[in-house]
């Protein structure tokens, strides 16, 4: 089975290092989000795509969620000593994938400097951003419109959250990678990782041919439900939901992904929780604890995509 995976965020990396134990390496196509990007210090920053490689390669910091395992603070210790900017922290290790990839980005686009980078790691599976043009999402919110990294990091997601939009998605064209996934005649399955509907995937979604692309598929696509019994496994978007008006259901993110999908994955812990959305339902324990659970979550959503087919 060749699938491609949509994923952003904690939830995202941990399905995709699943997906890549179990799959040979040259058919999993991981699509990642950008629009969390920005540059800070002068460093272009891709926070979902770094976890992503980070996590493929083995040296993701499991206890934060982000950045890189046996982590120096070297670096952010020497900023605060000269008063500079702190609230964004970049590790020693992690330091130098952003040095590089800024070298990179001057002989490329950032298809050609995440593929360097990965390769470099060892990495055989593909990661591929969803676009090499500059998509930002901004957070409208009751403090006024934020970068998402303001609202996400600086902020921790504080102010009550409006809406949001991508800067740039109208004009960005899908990478060159993303296509060749949808044109790969053996893509078999298309997997919306559990990340973040709103803050993750939509954006993702929102690159003009990435929606039509999925809607005229022949083939199952099946998305994760990111919530457990009313609450997010991780991260804001039970508290988004609650504040846009929208339950933190299984029900509702059935609904906001709409034809877009055949099948959901939810929670045994959610009980009938949709009725006549569209898409077949199954239950089984969500939960990724760690990799032996992220390689039984993957098989299950596998094995779920081709009863689907």
């Amino acid at each position: 089975m060749s699938v491609l995976a949509l994923a952003g965020g904690v939830g995202g990396a941990k399905l995709a290092n699943g997906l890549a134990a179990i799959l040979p390496p040259e058919t999993l196509t991981v699509a990642v989000n950008t629009g969390d990007d920005f540059e800070h210090m002068g460093l272009p920053i891709s926070p979902d795509i770094d976890s992503v490689t980070y996590a493929l390669a083995g040296m993701n910091n499991v206890e934060l969620g982000w950045g890189v395992a046996g982590e120096s603070w070297a670096f952010m210790d020497a900023m605060a000593r000269l008063h500079g900017e702190t609230w964004f922290r970049l590790g020693d290790r992690d330091l130098a994938t952003h040095i590089l990839r800024r070298q990179l980005l001057r002989q490329g686009n950032l298809s050609a400097a995440t593929d360097d980078i990965r390769r470099r790691l060892g990495i055989a599976q593909k990661i591929v951003p969803m676009s090499d043009d500059p998509v930002r999402s901004i957070v409208s919110t009751d403090q006024g419109d934020l970068a998402f990294q303001d609202y996400f990091v600086r902020y921790q997601c504080t102010p009550r959250f409006l809406s949001i939009r991508f800067e740039g998605a109208e004009q960005a064209r899908p990478s060159v990678g993303l296509l060749a996934a949808f044109d790969d005649p053996g893509l078999e399955a298309i997997i919306f990782c559990p990340s973040n509907p709103l803050l993750s995937i939509a954006p993702i979604l929102a690159i003009p041919g990435v929606r039509e692309r999925i809607a005229s598929r022949r083939l199952p696509c099946v998305a994760l439900s990111p919530f457990i019994a009313r609450q997010a496994v991780k991260g804001p978007a039970a508290k988004i939901m609650a504040e846009l008006g929208i339950a933190a259901t299984a029900a509702a993110v059935a609904a906001h992904y709409g034809d877009l999908i055949d099948g959901l994955v939810i929670d045994s812990a959610d009980e009938n929780p949709i009725a006549d959305e569209g898409a077949t339902l199954f239950a089984t324990d969500i939960l990724m604890r760690d990799s032996a659970d992220q390689q039984r979550l993957a098989r299950e959503v596998l094995d779920f995509a081709r009863r689907l087919t």
